[in-house]
């Protein structure tokens, strides 16, 4: 798959899994509203609510992200050599060259954000700068432009705003089935169609942040593989990324001061990772990185 083909296909697979998150959006709160005794109003409250939240992840969840990241703007004359490489490959990548951001940690990690090429920030560790050779840091630095050229910086944002939509929307069904003593009259009231669909929402409402977090995490894995194989075509040079990773792979300090569950899927491994047990791999939000150094040392 081209260049050109991987951007279209992702800007499908966006618009195809957030209507498939809306579907389930708006049947949670249909069968909420019906509970409550008014389907169409609480299908309304989902669907406004779901649709500023999408729109404030949009214009501003990059924003937020740096924010919660504790990240500040490289100074070019402290890091000249993280600016110039940065500028450098997004020449070759034929992108605007985004902003640049810093994370003053002594770990090794980097990640993008942004909802589009023009609007787009890459941040690095401090410890990233100083432990990593040249050709290692490029490899890292191209990985996450392929990130921001293939727009998946916009499809992972709509993505966990609306995972945490869903989990919200279940929530609230789910205190208001144990909590609501008028919700359980509406539901008597409802005749046996209503009752299936009250039940159906409320299994949904069980399910589906389970359902919401595996989607989250499956695609994030799959975005992960093809920034290693695009990046590795933008250094052209496959070995410094798959160095990089093995000292990623090495080191013993996770980014847990500057990382949390909400943006851990957004860096190039995963900040919070353990040392004593490994995650089922259902459970990550990357792939193995034994296996991305394998493909990468592969080419």
């Amino acid at each position: 798959m081209n260049l050109y083909e991987n951007i279209s296909s992702n800007k499908r697979k966006s618009i195809f899994l957030i209507t498939i998150f809306f579907i389930i959006i708006g049947f949670l709160g249909y069968a909420f509203g019906l509970y409550l005794g008014d389907a169409f109003i609480g299908l309304g409250f989902a669907i406004v609510f779901s649709t500023i939240m999408a729109l404030i992840s949009f214009y501003s969840g990059d924003r937020l992200i740096l924010g919660m990241s504790s990240a500040v703007p490289a100074d070019r004359k402290k890091y000249p050599n993280l600016v110039n490489t940065i500028e450098g490959l997004a020449i070759a990548a034929g992108i605007p060259t985004p902003k640049i951001y810093v994370i003053d940690d002594s770990a090794i990690n980097a990640f993008a954000t942004g909802r589009d090429p023009k609007h787009a920030s890459v941040t690095v560790t401090t410890g990233a700068i100083k432990r990593l050779k040249r050709d290692e840091l490029e490899g890292v630095i191209a990985h996450e432009m392929s990130h921001i050229r293939n727009y998946d910086i916009r499809m992972m944002m709509f993505v966990v705003v609306l995972v945490g939509i869903v989990a919200l929307l279940s929530d609230f069904f789910l205190r208001s089935m144990i909590y609501g003593r008028s919700g359980r009259r509406n539901m008597r009231g409802s005749g046996i169609i209503g009752i299936i669909i009250i039940l159906i929402g409320l299994v949904l409402a069980i399910l589906a942040p389970l359902i919401a977090q595996l989607i989250k995490l499956a695609v994030s894995r799959k975005r992960e593989f093809l920034a290693d194989a695009d990046g590795a075509l933008l250094s052209r040079n496959p070995d410094g990324l798959a160095n990089a990773l093995k000292k990623i792979m090495n080191d013993k300090e996770p980014l847990v001061e500057a990382a949390n569950k909400a943006t851990a899927h957004l860096f190039i491994e995963n900040p919070l990772r353990t040392f004593k047990s490994r995650m089922n791999n259902l459970f990550s939000t990357h792939p193995d990185i034994n296996e991305r150094i394998r493909k990468l040392e592969s080419f």
